[in-house]
């Protein structure tokens, strides 16, 4: 599918904004999810303005409404509450919302997101952002999941845009891997219109060299992730029948089977 509108989730945050602007930069009819309708005067003119609460589901219908695609951006801190309900929930409310109507998927991760132990995963924030992989996954819309490296911490001489997979750099510091806020958003914009993108989960990270233009060589050179809810060459330490019973639950309302691992 060709995507010709895009909702964008998280759209007033460092990453949102950048994305929006690349979404309208590129033609597609944009629309932006905000919490604070204040706070959406810092977006293009161009982008349609839905106001809703990812912690409210009700609110998010008019937001989903339309679209043939989702840039997810958002993010959250705090409790273990909160980001199981921002972070995680607004995933699944979003996802349960398109339904079956075919809606091209891009999910922006982290670097880390697999590490169950250590800083990556306070608060289980690793645990619950994987756990929202999962649901894209899990989902049968054709995805892809972009887990960037730090955000702007590369240097000046660093713009060769890497993609690597199966998240093994968990020192919980820049040497994991760093990359451009502009870059991220670039990608994430990239990828809903690359059919070599789709059913894909890397690690995005900028390593010593001249800035990428071309993207698609690097999206066609990735694996596809594998039949089941985990990316290609992901860590099995995550075990799904000793997750909690309510993601399992979810899993399975959106496709996932209880039998995948």
């Amino acid at each position: 599918m060709t995507a010709s509108s895009v909702l964008v989730v998280g759209a007033t945050g460092s990453i949102g904004r950048l994305v929006t602007a690349e979404a309208v930069f590129q033609g597609l009819r944009t629309r932006a999810l905000v919490r604070d309708q204040l706070r959406a005067g810092r977006l293009d003119d161009a982008v349609e303005i839905v106001v809703g609460d990812l912690t409210r589901p009700e609110s998010l219908r008019a937001a989903v409404d339309g679209v043939d695609a989702v840039i997810f951006t958002h993010g959250a801190e705090g409790s273990e509450e909160t980001i199981e309900k921002v972070s995680y929930g607004g995933v699944r409310d979003v996802l349960g919302l398109v339904g079956g109507r075919e809606t091209r998927i891009v999910l922006m991760s982290a670097v880390g997101v697999t590490a169950r132990t250590g800083m990556y995963n306070t608060a289980h924030l690793a645990d619950w952002k994987r756990r929202a992989e999962r649901l894209v996954r899990a989902s049968d819309q054709p995805y892809t999941i972009l887990r960037p490296g730090w955000f702007d911490a590369n240097g000046p001489d660093e713009q060769q845009l890497v993609m690597r997979q199966g998240d093994r750099y968990h020192a919980g510091s820049p040497s994991d891997g760093a990359v451009a806020r502009q870059r991220i958003a670039q990608v994430l914009v990239a990828a809903i219109a690359s059919q070599a993108a789709v059913g894909k989960t890397f690690e995005l990270v900028a390593e010593p060299g001249p800035a990428t233009r071309d993207l698609e060589p690097l999206f066609a050179a990735l694996p596809a992730d594998p039949s089941g809810l985990d990316g290609v060459g992901d860590a099995a330490n995550m075990p799904l029948e000793e997750e909690p019973q309510r993601v399992r639950d979810d899993l399975r309302r959106l496709g996932g089977d209880d039998s995948r691992r």
